[in-house]
């Protein structure tokens, strides 16, 4: 396994500390890894600018690296484009709906986004029933990411991850 190989996986293995079911590269945020050049790189996106876990996350990501032979790895930052939830891998999505979680759509299968004025979007489907009768407690979660839902089926309550 080549340098930059050994510390994408190293760097694969870092959780997100908001959800810690995922990795940052399960979560889409790594965007780059070199190990090639005089002092190796990981590029990473924020999930949004004023994400309050990046520095933990960068610190996660320095300490993998080192744990795998990189001690002085630089871990740079960078808004364009901006993160999407599109960027979430199918196994995130999966692990989000096991944590009882219900991940965002994907525009890329086809789903338009509208004016919220227009249209609110689709209400989401309950984690652990699957019902489709769902209603909205509180825009905000127990993170910025995410919102907190109700399910008029089963009665639980569930977290759905804001779609960006």
């Amino acid at each position: 396994m080549n340098a930059t190989a050994r510390l994408r996986a190293a760097v694969a293995t870092v959780r997100d500390p908001e959800i810690r079911v995922l990795t940052v590269e399960e979560l889409g945020i790594v965007r780059d890894v070199d190990a090639e050049g005089s002092r190796p790189t990981v590029t990473v996106t924020p999930t949004y600018v004023g994400c309050p876990a990046m520095d933990l996350i960068r610190s996660d990501i320095a300490a993998a690296a080192r744990d795998a032979g990189f001690p002085d790895v630089e871990v740079r930052t960078v808004l364009s484009p901006a993160w999407t939830t599109d960027w979430l891998s199918d196994e995130a999505r999966a692990k989000l709906v096991g944590a009882g979680i219900t991940p965002p759509a994907c525009r890329a299968e086809g789903r338009v986004l509208l004016p919220l004025m227009v249209l609110s979007p689709p209400k989401p489907r309950c984690p652990r029933c699957g019902a489709a009768d769902t209603d909205e407690v509180s825009r905000f979660g127990s993170t910025a990411c995410k919102s907190l839902w109700r399910c008029n089926s089963c009665r639980e309550p569930f977290e759905q991850m804001k779609e960006h």
